[in-house]
């Protein structure tokens, strides 16, 4: 027999041993774990152990002694108090949305949908500048004096994390059966009845979900905080960047970054018991209707998002075309130069045009390693199991691999620095460090992408071809690639967008001389002159413009978002 076999012990009970399938899952799976090894637990591991151990000796109480610092509450406070806003005002545009787009005949329906997902992918950087770009005192919002207030970072994490709540809970309201609503309507229930009654019950676990995913990118958020609020509005992932880079406080960085790894990972298990947990739905294609009086705030607030996205990106472009007091292409010209200073000195050691080439170069190769990992793992946890070992092993896999996601890409970054610095992994100098950072910080929207596409193929498909005598590569091109191949190509193109604009781990581990274009426009923003902050300007266009056309054409395949997580 091929399933687990299970021989008796002395008590009477039977203990699962491991069968061929599972030894040979073990080992398609070793190659994968090997990597997530060397690449992610070692890096992390060394970084927290700089929190627990001192001269070789275990001493946990200094992690508490840091917690205990003034400093470090303020920093936690405010983490928890913008990651709380961020996602209120995420939910309070983004649901109406997902109703407004989901259920709605509007026009230009998919264009819209697809104009709010580009937030999601833009470089974090990106946004951050376009937030100052807005809200400075020169921008177009400078009179309000919001610039450099804890109310900039809450604006720009809900920029960022809207379009999760958009095609999270607009995916799960679009598989909603509409029969039992209409029912509850026929026998007299008022609107607000039927969704108190019918639809936030079955809606309520993907909003849920969706909350917990903005909450924890409010709280890891890099770019955003560190352009927006400095040193002055710092959270816990902005807090590790300036201990580790200026401080050098190497102990107090590890000890929050052990705890940030510990929160992290209690919300993706929450959210994670959330998706298992979550009643199924009743798909039944419902074609959208047209909008009646009762949907005006729905819509109205669909407008209000757009118009949100909208602002600082227009702000950003008509910013990078002000060339003192009139208009032109000086800061796009200027890309090309090595980015002098009004004062003469060098804001660069390479051109702009130079490091959107190194960006392009490591997306292409980032991506390429985070999606065929990303399929090797799919393929492993979405094949049926056969007994209770092997379907927690393939489990096991699937959530391990998920761990990059809840553990900060600066403490990742950092993390490499302090491990892989010596024979046999003395990787600092090497061209392919950067881009296995960020392919693992990509690897899970891969997975995200993919694991349900091939959770969904009937098996007995597989088995039918099996029988007529396809081996397993043949019967994987014949049922499963027909199937996938769309998903993978979007997750490619996800991987691709993430890793274009990564910089929390990137700004450790980048060299001088062959910079990312992210790093190259913070270093802009902290250049004096003019025409620095003009090109950083122009290159936050570029970049933006790149990662926007990725995901343009990553709609045209009709896949679901990996928003929800």
């Amino acid at each position: 027999m091929d399933g687990d076999h299970h021989p008796v012990t002395r008590g009477g009970t039977r203990r699962p041993r491991p069968s061929r399938r599972t030894w040979a899952l073990a080992g398609l799976a070793s190659g994968p774990l090997l990597v997530l090894a060397v690449f992610f637990v070692l890096p992390v591991s060394g970084m927290v152990a700089r929190g627990l151990w001192v001269d070789g000796t275990f001493d946990p109480g200094g992690v508490l002694e840091v917690l205990a610092r003034p400093r470090v509450g303020r920093v936690l406070a405010f983490t928890v108090g913008s990651a709380l806003a961020g996602t209120a005002l995420s939910l309070l545009l983004g649901l109406p949305a997902a109703y407004a787009l989901s259920r709605l005949a509007l026009p230009g329906r998919r264009l819209v949908r697809s104009a709010l997902l580009v937030p999601f992918v833009l470089p974090t950087v990106v946004v951050g500048v376009a937030f100052r770009q807005l809200l400075g005192e020169a921008g177009p919002l400078g009179f309000l004096g919001l610039d450099g207030t804890p109310v900039a970072i809450v604006l720009g994490l809900a920029f960022f994390n809207a379009s999760v709540v958009v095609r999270g809970v607009g995916a799960a309201w679009e598989s909603l059966d509409p029969r039992p609503g209409e029912a509850a309507a026929a026998l007299g229930a008022s609107p607000a009845q039927v969704l108190r009654t019918v639809t936030w019950p079955a809606l309520r676990p993907a909003v849920v979900s969706s909350a917990s995913v903005v909450f924890l990118f409010c709280a890891t958020a890099f770019g955003i905080v560190l352009t927006l609020g400095g040193v002055r509005h710092a959270t816990v992932e902005t807090e590790i960047y300036l201990l580790t880079t200026t401080l050098f406080d190497l102990r107090a960085a590890a000890a929050l970054s052990l705890l940030q790894i510990v929160v992290v990972a209690g919300l993706l298990l929450l959210t994670g018991r959330l998706r298992a947990t979550a009643a199924p739905v009743e798909r039944r294609a419902a074609r959208p209707r047209r909008p009646r009086r009762s949907d005006l705030p729905a819509c109205a607030t669909t407008g209000l998002l757009l118009l949100f996205v909208a602002t600082p990106l227009a702000a950003l472009v008509v910013g990078s075309l002000r060339v003192g007091d009139g208009w032109g292409l000086a800061h796009y010209r200027a890309l090309g130069s090595r980015g002098d200073g009004s004062g003469g000195g060098s804001a660069l050691l390479v051109p702009v045009t130079e490091a959107l080439v190194n960006s392009l170069r490591t997306a292409v190769d980032a991506t390429a390693m985070a999606v065929a990992l990303g399929l090797v793992l799919a393929v492993l946890v979405t094949r049926r199991s056969h007994g209770r070992l092997e379907r927690r092993l393939r489990s096991g896999v699937d959530a391990l691999f998920m761990l990059p996601l809840g553990v900060s890409a600066v403490t990742l970054g950092f993390g490499f620095l302090i491990t892989l610095d010596r024979p046999p992994l003395d990787l600092r100098d090497s061209a392919l460090l950067v881009p296995v950072a960020q392919a693992l910080v990509a690897l899970p929207l891969v997975l995200r992408t993919l694991v349900p596409v091939l959770a969904a193929v009937d098996d007995r498909l597989r088995q039918a071809a099996a029988s007529m005598g396809a081996g397993p590569l043949r019967a994987w091109l014949t049922v499963d690639l027909p199937a996938v191949w769309k998903p993978l190509l979007a997750a490619g193109g996800f991987a691709f967008a993430a890793s274009l604009g990564e910089f929390g781990a990137t700004s450790f581990l980048a060299r001088d001389d062959r910079p990312t274009l992210p790093v190259v426009i913070f270093r802009l923003l902290g250049t004096p002159g003019q025409l620095n902050y003009g090109m950083a300007l122009a290159g936050s266009v570029v970049l933006a413009a790149t990662t926007t056309l990725v995901v343009l054409a990553v709609e045209r395949l009709r896949v679901p978002s990996v928003g929800a997580f």
